[in-house]
């Protein structure tokens, strides 16, 4: 295995670095299942008249998102680690570079940003692939109802996640994420834009 991936590998048994990964992962992908309500949910009623174009869409927030979360967290992380580094360094009174705790720390950089980029993405196409049926099996509004619900289903997801590790209720966990995606589908039909 390369040496990369051995570093990612070695970051990722870290509690440490899963914990800080899990959440931007989370706290990312919960915004990314809640700017797909509101890509579907607007472009509804703003009359867009194929799924195909709403999918189109969608994977252009996702992208934004994605290379949003990715970069601010591997830019974050970066300043965070090397002041981390600088710390002991002061306190040992000798240079780190290029030695086990530099890598450790770059490690966790690398899966902190890949995680921070990757929930977004999944909040967001997941729930734009309904779009993609429009026409054949559903309507628009169908495939509206459809992404909504797929949206829902994703942000109780990660309720139920989150209820696991802190040893939750997981149906009120997943319940009270779920719960946003439908206030921001509300939202979006009642407030004029």
């Amino acid at each position: 295995m390369p040496s990369r991936l051995k570093r990612l590998q070695r970051a990722l048994e870290r509690d440490d670095v899963r914990s800080i990964s899990r959440r931007y992962f989370i706290s990312n992908g919960f915004d990314g299942a809640l700017t797909s309500v509101g890509i579907a949910v607007g472009s509804y009623l703003s009359g867009v008249p194929d799924g195909v174009t709403v999918f189109k869409i969608g994977i252009g927030a996702a992208i934004g998102l994605g290379t949003s979360g990715l970069w601010s967290v591997w830019e974050i992380e970066r300043a965070e680690k090397r002041a981390e580094l600088r710390q002991i360094e002061q306190a040992m009174l000798t240079d780190l570079g290029e030695t086990r705790i530099q890598r450790q720390k770059a490690g966790a950089r690398q899966v902190n940003a890949l995680m921070s980029g990757l929930g977004p993405i999944i909040g967001i196409v997941f729930p734009m692939i309904p779009f993609l049926f429009e026409g054949a099996p559903l309507s628009m509004r169908g495939a509206t109802l459809t992404s909504i619900g797929v949206a829902v289903s994703v942000l109780f997801v990660f309720g139920t996640y989150l209820a696991d590790i802190s040893e939750q209720n997981w149906i009120v966990a997943g319940a009270r994420m779920g719960l946003a995606g439908i206030v921001v589908a509300v939202l979006n039909i009642l407030l004029p834009g």
